[in-house]
Protein backbone atom coordinates (compact mmCIF):
# COMPACT_ATOMS: atom_id res chain seq x y z
CA UNK A 1 0.00 0.00 0.00
CA UNK A 2 2.88 2.40 0.72
CA UNK A 3 4.20 1.79 -2.80
CA UNK A 4 0.89 1.68 -4.68
CA UNK A 5 -1.37 4.10 -2.79
CA UNK A 6 0.58 5.97 -0.08
CA UNK A 7 -1.93 8.82 0.27
CA UNK A 8 -4.96 6.52 0.59
CA UNK A 9 -3.03 4.40 3.09
CA UNK A 10 -2.07 7.47 5.14
CA UNK A 11 -5.69 8.68 5.14
CA UNK A 12 -7.75 5.60 5.88
CA UNK A 13 -5.23 2.86 6.77
CA UNK A 14 -3.70 -0.09 4.94
CA UNK A 15 -6.52 -2.59 5.55
CA UNK A 16 -9.50 -0.42 4.59
CA UNK A 17 -7.60 1.12 1.69
CA UNK A 18 -6.64 -2.27 0.27
CA UNK A 19 -10.24 -3.48 0.62
CA UNK A 20 -11.49 -0.46 -1.35
CA UNK A 21 -8.94 -1.04 -4.13
CA UNK A 22 -9.73 -4.76 -4.26
CA UNK A 23 -13.50 -4.23 -4.35
CA UNK A 24 -13.21 -1.57 -7.07
CA UNK A 25 -11.01 -3.84 -9.21
CA UNK A 26 -7.88 -1.72 -9.05
CA UNK A 27 -6.62 1.73 -8.13
CA UNK A 28 -7.47 3.14 -11.57
CA UNK A 29 -11.11 2.05 -11.27
CA UNK A 30 -11.30 3.46 -7.74
CA UNK A 31 -9.93 6.81 -8.90
CA UNK A 32 -12.68 7.02 -11.53
CA UNK A 33 -15.46 6.52 -8.98
CA UNK A 34 -17.25 9.57 -7.57
CA UNK A 35 -17.31 10.10 -3.81
CA UNK A 36 -20.94 8.92 -3.61
CA UNK A 37 -19.96 5.52 -5.07
CA UNK A 38 -16.93 5.15 -2.77
CA UNK A 39 -19.17 5.92 0.21
CA UNK A 40 -21.39 2.86 -0.36
CA UNK A 41 -18.73 0.61 -1.94
CA UNK A 42 -19.29 -2.83 -0.43
CA UNK A 43 -22.97 -2.22 0.43
CA UNK A 44 -24.43 -2.82 -3.03
CA UNK A 45 -26.91 -5.46 -1.86
CA UNK A 46 -28.33 -3.16 0.82
CA UNK A 47 -28.53 -0.32 -1.72
CA UNK A 48 -30.48 -2.31 -4.32
CA UNK A 49 -32.73 -3.80 -1.65
CA UNK A 50 -33.50 -0.28 -0.38
CA UNK A 51 -34.22 0.97 -3.90
CA UNK A 52 -36.50 -2.01 -4.56
CA UNK A 53 -38.45 -1.68 -1.32
CA UNK A 54 -38.27 2.15 -1.31
CA UNK A 55 -36.55 2.10 2.06
CA UNK A 56 -33.59 4.02 3.46
CA UNK A 57 -30.37 3.73 1.45
CA UNK A 58 -27.15 2.77 3.30
CA UNK A 59 -24.85 5.55 4.50
CA UNK A 60 -21.58 3.61 4.32
CA UNK A 61 -20.00 0.43 3.04
CA UNK A 62 -16.39 -0.66 3.53
CA UNK A 63 -15.37 2.74 4.93
CA UNK A 64 -17.46 1.93 8.04
CA UNK A 65 -14.38 0.04 9.31
CA UNK A 66 -12.51 3.34 9.50
CA UNK A 67 -11.87 4.80 12.95
CA UNK A 68 -13.34 8.18 11.94
CA UNK A 69 -16.90 6.86 11.66
CA UNK A 70 -16.56 4.96 14.94
CA UNK A 71 -15.48 8.14 16.75
CA UNK A 72 -18.36 10.24 15.40
CA UNK A 73 -21.71 10.59 17.12
CA UNK A 74 -24.65 8.58 15.86
CA UNK A 75 -26.28 11.61 14.23
CA UNK A 76 -23.01 12.63 12.52
CA UNK A 77 -21.96 9.23 11.14
CA UNK A 78 -23.58 9.92 7.77
CA UNK A 79 -21.86 13.32 7.45
CA UNK A 80 -18.47 11.90 8.36
CA UNK A 81 -18.85 8.99 5.93
CA UNK A 82 -19.73 11.40 3.12
CA UNK A 83 -16.77 13.64 3.97
CA UNK A 84 -14.42 10.65 4.26
CA UNK A 85 -15.53 9.30 0.87
CA UNK A 86 -14.75 12.70 -0.65
CA UNK A 87 -11.22 12.62 0.79
CA UNK A 88 -10.71 9.01 -0.34
CA UNK A 89 -11.64 10.02 -3.89
CA UNK A 90 -9.04 12.82 -3.82
CA UNK A 91 -6.34 10.55 -2.34
CA UNK A 92 -6.95 7.74 -4.85
CA UNK A 93 -6.74 10.17 -7.79
CA UNK A 94 -3.48 11.65 -6.53
CA UNK A 95 -2.03 8.15 -6.07
CA UNK A 96 -3.19 6.98 -9.49
CA UNK A 97 -2.05 9.90 -11.62
CA UNK A 98 1.06 11.23 -9.83
CA UNK A 99 4.40 9.88 -11.04
CA UNK A 100 6.35 10.52 -7.83
CA UNK A 101 4.75 8.67 -4.88
CA UNK A 102 4.39 10.75 -1.73
CA UNK A 103 2.09 10.49 1.26
CA UNK A 104 2.00 14.22 2.07
CA UNK A 105 -1.41 14.72 0.49
CA UNK A 106 -2.77 11.83 2.55
CA UNK A 107 -1.34 13.31 5.74
CA UNK A 108 -3.06 16.67 5.22
CA UNK A 109 -6.31 14.93 4.26
CA UNK A 110 -6.06 13.02 7.54
CA UNK A 111 -5.62 16.33 9.38
CA UNK A 112 -8.74 17.63 7.63
CA UNK A 113 -10.70 14.61 8.88
CA UNK A 114 -9.59 15.35 12.44
CA UNK A 115 -10.61 18.99 11.99
CA UNK A 116 -14.02 17.91 10.68
CA UNK A 117 -14.60 15.70 13.73
CA UNK A 118 -13.65 18.63 15.98
CA UNK A 119 -16.00 20.90 14.02
CA UNK A 120 -18.96 18.54 14.46
CA UNK A 121 -18.32 18.13 18.20
CA UNK A 122 -17.09 21.60 19.25
CA UNK A 123 -17.88 23.89 16.30
CA UNK A 124 -14.26 24.86 15.50
CA UNK A 125 -14.03 26.04 11.91
CA UNK A 126 -11.84 23.72 9.78
CA UNK A 127 -9.44 24.75 7.02
CA UNK A 128 -10.62 24.78 3.43
CA UNK A 129 -9.47 22.17 0.94
CA UNK A 130 -7.88 24.80 -1.33
CA UNK A 131 -5.69 26.17 1.47
CA UNK A 132 -4.48 22.74 2.57
CA UNK A 133 -3.64 21.55 -0.95
CA UNK A 134 -1.89 24.83 -1.70
CA UNK A 135 0.39 24.37 1.32
CA UNK A 136 1.37 20.85 0.24
CA UNK A 137 2.03 21.93 -3.36
CA UNK A 138 4.26 24.80 -2.17
CA UNK A 139 6.19 22.38 0.06
CA UNK A 140 6.68 19.95 -2.84
CA UNK A 141 7.82 22.80 -5.09
CA UNK A 142 10.53 23.71 -2.56
CA UNK A 143 11.71 20.09 -2.53
CA UNK A 144 11.75 20.04 -6.36
CA UNK A 145 9.08 17.33 -6.67
CA UNK A 146 6.42 19.53 -8.24
CA UNK A 147 6.42 22.00 -11.14
CA UNK A 148 3.61 23.64 -13.07
CA UNK A 149 0.60 21.40 -12.58
CA UNK A 150 2.34 18.01 -12.73
CA UNK A 151 4.38 15.84 -10.40
CA UNK A 152 8.05 15.56 -11.40
CA UNK A 153 9.15 12.32 -13.09
CA UNK A 154 12.05 10.55 -11.42
CA UNK A 155 15.34 11.16 -13.25
CA UNK A 156 14.02 13.91 -15.56
CA UNK A 157 14.71 17.64 -15.46
CA UNK A 158 12.29 20.52 -15.54
CA UNK A 159 13.64 21.84 -18.86
CA UNK A 160 12.87 18.64 -20.73
CA UNK A 161 9.38 18.56 -19.27
CA UNK A 162 8.80 22.21 -20.22
CA UNK A 163 9.93 21.49 -23.81
CA UNK A 164 7.57 18.55 -24.07
CA UNK A 165 4.72 20.68 -22.71
CA UNK A 166 5.42 23.41 -25.28
CA UNK A 167 5.48 20.84 -28.10
CA UNK A 168 2.17 19.42 -26.89
CA UNK A 169 0.57 22.87 -26.80
CA UNK A 170 1.86 23.69 -30.31
CA UNK A 171 0.56 20.36 -31.65
CA UNK A 172 -2.88 20.95 -30.12
CA UNK A 173 -2.96 24.45 -31.58
CA UNK A 174 -2.10 23.22 -35.09
CA UNK A 175 -4.76 20.51 -34.87
CA UNK A 176 -7.33 23.07 -33.76
CA UNK A 177 -6.46 25.40 -36.67
CA UNK A 178 -6.71 22.54 -39.18
CA UNK A 179 -10.08 21.54 -37.79
CA UNK A 180 -11.39 25.12 -37.98
CA UNK A 181 -10.25 25.44 -41.62
CA UNK A 182 -11.88 22.13 -42.50
CA UNK A 183 -15.17 23.11 -40.82
CA UNK A 184 -15.13 26.50 -42.59
CA UNK A 185 -14.53 24.86 -45.97
CA UNK A 186 -17.33 22.35 -45.37
CA UNK A 187 -19.79 25.09 -44.38
CA UNK A 188 -18.93 27.12 -47.50
CA UNK A 189 -19.47 24.10 -49.77
CA UNK A 190 -22.80 23.32 -48.08
CA UNK A 191 -23.91 26.94 -48.50
CA UNK A 192 -22.99 26.93 -52.22
CA UNK A 193 -24.83 23.64 -52.76
CA UNK A 194 -27.95 24.94 -51.04
CA UNK A 195 -27.89 28.13 -53.16
CA UNK A 196 -27.73 26.07 -56.38
CA UNK A 197 -30.60 23.78 -55.35
CA UNK A 198 -32.98 26.61 -54.43
CA UNK A 199 -35.43 27.27 -57.32
CA UNK A 200 -35.89 30.77 -58.63
CA UNK A 201 -38.99 32.47 -57.27
CA UNK A 202 -41.59 33.22 -59.93
CA UNK A 203 -43.11 36.70 -59.87
CA UNK A 204 -46.55 36.71 -58.33
CA UNK A 205 -49.44 37.42 -60.70
CA UNK A 206 -51.60 40.34 -59.88
CA UNK A 207 -55.05 39.28 -58.89
CA UNK A 208 -57.77 40.57 -61.21
CA UNK A 209 -60.32 42.70 -59.51
CA UNK A 210 -63.93 41.67 -59.91
CA UNK A 211 -66.39 43.83 -61.72
CA UNK A 212 -68.23 44.57 -58.52
CA UNK A 213 -65.06 45.99 -56.99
Amino acid sequence: MNAVAPNLSALIGDIVGSKLISHAGGLTNLSKYPASTIQILGAEKALFRALKTKGKTPKYGLIFNSSYIGRANQKNKGRISRYLANKCAIASRVDCYSEMPTNKFGEVLKEQMEERLTFLSKGTKPRKNKEVMGEVIEELKKEGLFYGDKMKVAGSGNAAADDSDEEMVAEKKSKKEKKEKKDKKRKNSEREASDEEMPEEKPKKKSKKSKKD
